[in-house]
Parts: C-alpha cells; structure tokens; sequence
C-alpha cells in the first residue's frame, strides 16, 4: 500500500472506495476533479426542469451522498423521492450516517442487476467510467428503459480525447491542477498506477455513441474542463 495522498493508500490496480478512503473521500475527491462542486450545482438546477410531484430520481454511485442530499433539499416541497445507489457499503453506511431527509433514501446495490422504477431523472457523477467497458452498454440501455419519456441521465465521466497530441495536453494540464493542490509527483503517479483497469474513460463521442445506441436521441455537452465533462440526456 501506498500514499496517493489525503491520507490515502492504495495498491496497483486496486483502487478501491472502501475503508479508509471513505474519511477523506470528499475533500480528496475536491481536489482530484476539476470544479467538483460546480458541477453538483449545475446538475441541482437543472433538476428543476425535471423533477415534479411524484417523481422518483436515483443516483447511481452516489459514494457519501452529498449530491442526493442537495438534491432532496432542494426539492423538500415536492412528494418526490431521492434514491442514492452504491455498491459500498462502507459509503452507504457514511452517507446514511451523515445525510438524512424524508424524501431520501440510501441503498447498497449493484447498478448493474438492480431493477428501476420508472424515473424523471438518473444521475451518474464520474460513476459509469468504473463500470468494466463490457458492461457499459448494456447498463446504459437499462437506464434508458427506465426513464419516464422526458426523464433526463445526467452523466459526469472523465474523457479521454480523439488525438493523441491532445491526449497529452489534457494529462500534463490535469497533472499541474493536482500539483497545484498539494499532491506530490509520487502520490500522483501511485494514485495513477492504482486505477489501472479500474478506472477506464471512453472519448467523448464514444460515450455520446453509446448514449445513441441505447436509445437516446437529444444529448448536449453540459459542462467541459479538459478530460472531465458532463453530458445531458434526454428521453
């Protein structure tokens, strides 16, 4: 095990959210992906274009619930439920313990064989590039289903780019961001190593493809930081 950071260890290819890292997840997590926050807010308001009087919205991975748990606030008049997924139980533990509302609810379950309601909205932030690319598609096409007609997917994901000379632009800017927050070179490159075939990013038009196949016809780029962007989806 080592450093990555925050407090942090992992191994090789074993980047794991569980344990330890669920203590510092948020403010390691600030300081690992560009306008973090920015984007829970952005994906707040535009909640309000989709969530009504009975409505049911689920996030998927929501690790310690914080995005849930603003979003269920900001809907508290509405008899609309919030429902976070995650397969950890360590972080539904935490989000449980830390977050609570009557129209909120926190679940430990695989998003990949779980049965949805029909819902307004699905959101998955920086969640779905964690699910093994042979299932990714199928996944998608599940979320599709399951979504009213006007229901909205909101997908956060870090991108890879269509050229490899922009490839290495993105990773060395992406590199000074997390020197810029204190990381060190080595906590850099452990943190790296450990998400080999963890974490594995499609392009940007690869994730609007897949959004295509499954079904999905009205898709927008909503916000963009070098490889981190969000897509809006609409049924």
């Amino acid at each position: 095990m080592k450093a990555v950071g925050d407090g942090i260890k992992a191994k090789n290819s074993l980047w794991k959210f569980q344990g330890e890292i669920v203590k510092y997840f948020e403010n390691h997590i600030k300081k690992s992906v560009p306008f973090y926050d920015e984007g829970h807010e952005l994906i707040v308001q535009l909640s309000d274009y989709f969530i009504k009087n009975d409505s049911i919205c689920y996030e998927l991975g929501c690790a310690v619930g914080s995005l849930s748990f603003k979003l269920s606030c900001r809907h508290k008049e509405k008899s609309a439920k919030f429902i976070g997924i995650d397969i950890e139980q360590d972080m539904i533990n935490k989000a449980n313990q830390t977050y609570k509302n009557s129209n909120l609810n926190f679940i430990k379950q695989d998003i990949n064989t779980m049965e949805f309601k029909k819902s307004d909205m699905i959101i998955a932030y920086y969640t779905i590039q964690f699910i093994h690319p042979k299932f990714r598609q199928e996944l998608i096409n599940t979320i599709y289903q399951s979504l009213n007609w006007g229901g909205s997917f909101i997908m956060y994901e870090k991108v890879r780019a269509n050229d490899a000379r922009f490839q290495d632009i993105f990773t060395g800017i992406y590199t000074e961001f997390k020197l810029s927050n204190g990381y060190t070179p080595t906590e850099i490159i452990t943190k790296s190593k450990s998400l080999k075939g963890v974490l594995e990013p499609f392009s940007s038009n690869a994730n609007i493809d897949m959004l295509k196949r499954a079904g999905f016809v009205d898709i927008i780029s909503i916000q963009k930081y070098i490889n981190f962007e969000g897509f809006l989806a609409i049924k």
